[in-house]
């Protein structure tokens, strides 16, 4: 019986094999050449692919030859559902091709025959592109659209497109003169290096056009005639996006330019060689949104189509398989008002250290101007300088002294000199006798008498001072500039000496020069300023944008204290009562202190603070000129690094500023 039983399932399942060969009609196999040759197209890279019709390393090649143009994107090709006829196979190829911010996709045949136990895959151009014959390639062609504009304040045109000549060697007008001997004269000309320029010409090929240089149209004093005075040479006329000027605002707008290897590199193929992109300040920082996306056409045409012959044909020989429509950029609108930006930047134009005027519009956070003078040498010391504050931190110190309970009317001592641990603080040069003694803390703002405020450290601690600070719009985050800037940093811990220097602005506590305005605004406004630069920032366009880099010979702040990382917004801001204590102490620093030059600025009572820091190690030392001031609805700080006194240096400008601003 068990014989039996066995005998029975050993013939049932001779039976169940035979069926199941019988059941195979080579699908399995059909399946995995179909899914190899799919993978091999995603990778471009059919080598290993077995072909009907055609040598492996042949058509491997052909497929890069093919799509050589649209290097280095590669398709995602997926095989769908396979039919089956006898030992002959058909399957969908559905291809998927990113190309600049869209996407490509299509679908061919591919077919595939069966060789003796071995599934091959019929060669046919056509299973790469639809229609594509076996003579024919892909190219691949962009077009940028116009980059759009950065305005400033009511929407004025900050920087947009602007008449331009380009000016080089056509090396095909330069019959039989001599290129190095043009090129050397030209580069004499206009002001570029003439080796270089000669050997860039000499490397050019026969019907290059060489450029030396690119001059704004407006006040250029090169003329067309000596240009054209020398063989080869031209001037062709074009257009720019520029600011009013060369200087305007540089440091914070950038400017744009042919992008690099290095921003080519990390575009991530967003940027080819020849795109015109940002470089620096918001112009690289927002180069998406301005830049918008490129016209794409992709071609089909024969392999052996020359560009003259494309050219001289009536009707173009290549026929178009897919485009990609342009997509304009956003212009970039800002809080920038072109007078005063212009007016500060002119201010500036004599001083020879870095230096920097912000103005900003305290009831709204609007910065009006942040420029940074001719010694910055690019750098932008308006909003990412960091300098420790001086007696300017006063302001600070007056606030965290108010708050524990004092007020412009109270008692302080003001000493010649104090010692702390051993180091001995004094008062600036020229102190004025009357105001030592027993003073008002107003009387010690105006005449900014260092032993009074340093004196207060037993009842100001540094975590109060940094508290402060914060209250003010100081060393806090900025999430509404839509800029990279550095607003300050405040330790909160310090002891000894340091805490001293603290309540005088010295030691670890930095600024920027926009921080510093910040500081006065919060005091006009009542409550602490946000400062705002850009209205429309496109957080998708900005998102993994680099904030501007200085050139390389910027001037770098002096400063070798590390920051600390921006605190959140204070949970106690200023107050209204509190600012207005602030106000009084300020106006008195111009009606009794050592700003009364400011007294004759027309328009509403200014209120200012000035301050002095030392910095370096030279004895003496160097110091930095610090003023703030705040007029009316505008806050105002001036700078200079290597300036000596506040009062002396940076006063004078901030009173030529002002007056000139209304």
């Amino acid at each position: 019986m068990g014989n039996s039983k066995k005998l029975s399932l050993a013939i049932a399942g001779l039976i169940l094999g035979a069926s199941l060969v019988a059941c195979d009609d080579g699908r399995g196999g059909a399946e995995t050449a179909a899914k190899e040759f799919a993978a091999a197209l995603s990778a471009l890279d059919v080598g290993s692919v077995a072909f009907d019709g055609k040598d492996s390393g042949v058509a491997r090649q052909q497929v890069q030859d093919v799509f050589k143009a649209l290097a280095p994107d590669r398709p995602a090709v997926v095989a769908g559902e396979l039919t089956l006829d006898g030992d002959r196979a058909s399957v969908p190829l559905n291809y998927t091709w990113k190309i600049s911010s869209a996407e490509w996709k299509y679908t061919v045949s591919a077919e595939l025959t069966k060789s003796g136990d071995k599934w091959l895959t019929v060669w046919n151009p056509a299973s790469l592109v639809p229609g594509l014959a076996d003579n024919e390639i892909l190219s691949k062609g962009s077009q940028s659209p116009q980059r759009a504009d950065i305005l400033g304040a009511g929407d004025a045109k900050l920087v947009t497109y602007r008449p331009v000549v380009n000016v080089g060697i056509d090396k095909p007008q330069l019959g039989s003169a001599d290129p190095a001997a043009s090129a050397t004269q030209l580069a004499q000309l206009v002001g570029v290096d003439p080796a270089a320029y000669a050997q860039q010409v000499a490397a050019s090929g026969a019907e290059a056009f060489v450029v030396a240089i690119t001059l704004r149209e407006e006040g250029r004093t090169i003329t067309d005639q000596q240009i054209q005075a020398i063989a080869g040479a031209r001037a062709i006329p074009a257009t720019q996006p520029l600011a009013p000027s060369r200087t305007f605002a540089r440091a914070v707008l950038g400017t744009v330019g042919e992008a690099s290897a290095e921003q080519i590199e990390a575009s991530a193929g967003a940027l080819t060689a020849g795109d015109v992109t940002g470089v620096g300040g918001l112009q690289q920082q927002y180069d998406a949104q301005l830049r918008g996306t490129d016209a794409v056409v992709i071609r089909a045409q024969r392999a052996d189509l020359t560009r003259e012959q494309i050219q001289a044909a009536g009707t173009d020989p290549r026929r178009v398989v897919f485009e990609v429509a342009p997509t304009p950029g956003t212009p970039l609108k800002t809080t920038l008002d072109p007078n005063l930006q212009a007016l500060a930047e002119s201010t500036l134009a004599g001083v020879g250290p870095a230096s920097a005027i912000v103005a900003l519009r305290p009831s709204t956070g609007a910065v009006l101007a942040a420029a940074s003078g001719p010694g910055s040498n690019g750098y932008n010391t308006a909003m990412l300088g960091q300098y420790a504050p001086g007696s300017t931190f006063k302001m600070v110190d007056s606030l965290a002294m108010l708050r524990n309970g004092l007020t412009p009317d109270s008692k302080v001592e003001c000493t010649p000199t104090l010692t702390v641990d051993g180091r001995t603080f004094k008062n600036a040069e020229g102190y004025p006798e009357s105001s030592l003694g027993s003073v008002t803390l107003r009387d010690a703002f105006a005449h900014s008498c260092n032993t009074a405020f340093i004196a207060a450290r037993d009842s100001v601690s540094q975590a109060q001072l940094e508290a402060a600070a914060t209250a003010m719009g100081v060393a806090v985050e900025t999430p509404s500039l839509g800029a990279v800037a550095f607003l300050g940093s405040v330790p909160g811990e310090a002891t000894g000496t340091e805490h001293a220097a603290s309540m005088i602005g010295q030691g670890k506590v930095l600024v920027s020069p926009l921080a510093a305005a910040i500081m006065a605004g919060s005091v006009a406004k009542g409550s602490p300023v946000s400062p705002q630069l850009v209205l429309n920032p496109d957080a998708g366009a900005a998102k993994g944008g680099t904030p501007g880099e200085p050139t390389a010979d910027a001037a770098a702040p002096s400063s070798s204290v590390t920051p600390e990382a921006p605190a959140q917004a204070s949970g106690q801001p200023i107050t209204a009562a509190e600012a207005a204590a602030l106000s009084d102490m300020m106006r008195a620093v111009v009606t009794s202190g050592h700003a009364g030059f400011l007294a004759s600025v027309p328009g509403a009572p200014v209120g200012a603070k000035t301050g002095t820091a030392e910095f370096g190690n030279e004895n003496p030392p160097k110091t930095h000129a610090w003023i703030v001031a705040v007029h009316g609805d505008l806050a105002v700080a001036v700078f200079v690094e290597d300036g000596g006194l506040g009062a002396t240096t940076s006063g004078p400008l901030l009173k030529q500023f002002l007056t000139a601003a209304g």
